[in-house]
């Protein structure tokens, strides 16, 4: 059995009361608001954290619905389990599994797949929802909520100035790499179009995080256990890591003093349809073969001229016949 990490440990004490209402619970309302369910339908919720929205949805399914959650961290998976009570085990499946592009499960076998802001650390998305349209049945339902691009950006302004005024060049090109990788609403929608998926619905929600200072911000559980560890692998390791970052701080507190500081956060909401599949069409009736006519009589019209007769005696029978040798004309192609 993988041993816990102690970080692992920290961040499902905290979970539920400092990252949950700041975070992944705005995400989830938008991912929740007017979903019905089957009530016989099959859920699969990939990155199910503590297990929102995955309770929420079990109360809007029938007794015969399932439910199966995964999640990397066994520990977030413990806290959702306690949620679940009793129906634990019973209508809802609490897995650990890695967060991959590439789902165990067979095709076609959920009415819902959803994903609660779980994407946003992956290397490959696009191939994710790809895996989500392969699992879903057809007819089904595949929603994804993720933040886009301009989150955070009040802090990448201040990353950005800080490695500017240091000639940190290199740093800076691979921020500008990092940041390029959160996508915008237009290009979640194509992946979700390259996936098969259709009639795309979509919504895009902009909300604050206030922090009353630098270093608020930075040990915040929302920021710690969240994009911080890919900001500091950005600046690199050890003493130019720790110089980047320190002027960062400085640089928050020397723009908003007394003021708290506000960082925007772009939400979307991604749900489209995996297409029922085509019905073979039926095969059309045989074409009715028509009558035939009766070919007319072909003629040519031989000249005399154009035919030498030579009578042959045939040396045995002493019958004769008629040997015809056709003459083409000199204006005539061969």
């Amino acid at each position: 059995m993988k041993k816990r990490s102690h970080r692992a440990e920290k961040m499902a004490r905290v979970y539920d009361d400092e990252i949950l209402p700041l975070w992944s619970q705005r995400f989830g309302r938008m991912l929740l608001r007017g979903l019905d369910v089957p009530p016989k339908a099959m859920v699969l919720d990939y990155g199910c954290g503590t297990g929102y929205p995955s309770v929420e949805i079990l109360k809007r399914m029938g007794d015969s619905g399932r439910l199966i959650a995964i999640d990397p961290v066994g520990a977030l998976l413990d806290v959702a389990r306690k949620k679940a009570g009793n129906l634990s085990g019973k209508r809802i499946f609490f897995r650990s599994d890695s967060l991959t592009s590439k789902l165990s499960f067979a095709e076609d076998v959920y009415d819902l797949v959803i994903s609660n802001v779980a994407l946003a650390k992956l290397e490959e998305p696009a191939e994710v929802i790809k895996e989500f349209a392969r699992v879903t049945r057809p007819g089904g339902r595949v929603i994804v909520t993720l933040p886009l691009a301009g989150t955070f950006g009040e802090f990448y302004d201040i990353y950005r100035e800080v490695l500017t005024k240091n000639d940190r060049h290199e740093v800076l090109e691979r921020l500008e790499a990092h940041i390029a990788r959160n996508p915008d609403a237009e290009e979640v929608s194509g992946w979700f179009e390259d996936a098969g998926l259709t009639s795309l619905d979509s919504d895009v929600e902009d909300f604050t995080l206030l922090f009353k200072t630098s270093r608020e911000f930075f040990f915040a559980p929302v920021i710690e256990f969240g994009p911080l560890s890919q900001w500091k692998s950005v600046a690199g390791k050890g003493q130019e890591m720790q110089e980047i970052f320190w002027h960062i701080k400085e640089s928050i507190d020397a723009y908003f003093g007394n003021r708290a500081f506000e960082v925007t956060v772009k939400a979307g909401c991604f749900r489209a349809v995996k297409p029922e599949e085509a019905e073979e069409p039926e095969p059309e009736p045989p074409e009715e073969e028509e009558e035939l006519q009766p070919r007319e009589e072909i003629t040519a019209e031989v000249r005399e001229e154009d035919v030498v007769a030579e009578l042959e005696e045939d040396e045995e029978s002493g019958i004769k016949r008629i040997k015809n040798d056709f003459r083409l004309d000199e204006d005539t192609n061969s």
